[in-house]
């Protein structure tokens, strides 16, 4: 079903650019017979698309003279949802920009203009497939403020509950583990600072402009923050391994990786150390702890556990070794 209604809208893509086209020329390009483009034709005419066929040397299938799609009624809501699920799917390769550029060209035009500012501004870091888009109007409100670089006054709710309220230049939007994030100037403090999008309260574009710092780059800047959060743990481990090879096991927001002449420094700082002790584990290379000790402390008891576990025995009594029997 999926499959033939992507064909209906082919076709429709292709009257709609090349007027005219008979209907072997329609089935070829739609790897389908003849009878199967006669059944879309009808599909279109039933959906309010009026299509004519004409017989004839000069004959063919064409939309009725003057006819234009409507555009495509989406609320913001809407809109960002759609724009964020085809952005993460061109992303996975598991669909292209094209998809995207055809649903903007049916959005009416203020509504395109701000999805195109969301989708120019907007970062990716870590997988992107669990982030549910935050609200519409934040999101909207700054894609085009760090399009047309335009100041913002929000207001945001710290971690403690407190709301401040703030200018802000932002430089971008940035999406990382499920979370959505921007990176800009904060006026507030004087410095650059990461802002998540569930904090803020409300935003208000103001009449004021702002130059970007040259080579600003917001996922690098949220990532680089998010490393330095202060936890209650600093961590520092020596792996036994090349950086290249810790990089593609690490992610950037876990800590920091330094070249050592006895492998790689992992430099980091955790809340809670199991997790820690867990990600370790399944690195797959030896590691030599550096601080703090309580982190070994940790290793100790998941190592425990493991063995237990590897120990199970069956109600029958024989001990599972983890072979088949």
């Amino acid at each position: 079903m999926a499959q033939s209604t992507e064909k209906v809208l082919a076709m429709l893509e292709l009257l709609q650019a090349q007027p005219g086209l008979t209907g072997p020329e329609l089935a070829r390009r739609l790897d389908v017979d003849g009878r199967t483009v006669r059944r879309y034709a009808g599909t279109l005419a039933d959906l309010g698309v009026p299509v004519q066929a004409t017989r004839g040397r000069h004959g063919g299938y064409r939309l009725l003279p003057g006819y234009k799609l409507p555009p495509l009624m989406l609320t913001d809501d809407e809109a960002v949802a759609v724009v964020f699920g085809l952005l993460v799917a061109a992303r996975q390769g598991v669909t292209t920009p094209l998809a995207l550029a055809k649903i903007e060209r049916v959005l009416p035009a203020q509504l395109r203009e701000r999805v195109r500012a969301v989708r120019e501004t907007l970062s990716f870091v870590a997988p992107a497939r669990d982030a549910a888009p935050p609200p519409a109007g934040h999101l909207l409100a700054l894609g085009a403020a760090a399009r047309a670089h335009r100041r913002v006054r929000v207001t945001y709710r710290s971690w403690r509950g407190d709301d401040t309220e703030r200018d802000f230049d932002p430089y971008g939007v940035v999406v990382h583990n499920g979370r959505w994030y921007t990176a800009g100037h904060d006026h507030r403090s004087g410095e650059p600072r990461t802002l998540r999008l569930d904090r803020i309260r409300s935003i208000t574009a103001l009449d004021v402009g702002f130059d970007p710092p040259e080579g600003f780059d917001p996922a690098a800047h949220v990532v680089a923050g998010l490393a330095a959060v202060p936890y209650q743990h600093d961590v520092e481990v020596l792996l036994r391994t090349g950086l290249a090879d810790a990089a593609r096991r690490i992610p950037p927001v876990v800590g920091t990786l330094t070249d050592h002449p006895d492998g790689v420094l992992l430099t980091c700082r955790a809340e809670r150390l199991d997790g820690v002790a867990g990600l370790l584990a399944g690195l797959g290379c030896d590691f030599t702890v550096r601080r703090p000790d309580a982190l070994r402390a940790e290793l100790l008891a998941l190592a425990r556990r493991l063995e237990r576990a590897a120990s199970v025995v069956h109600e029958g009594g024989v001990q599972d070794d983890g072979r088949d029997q």
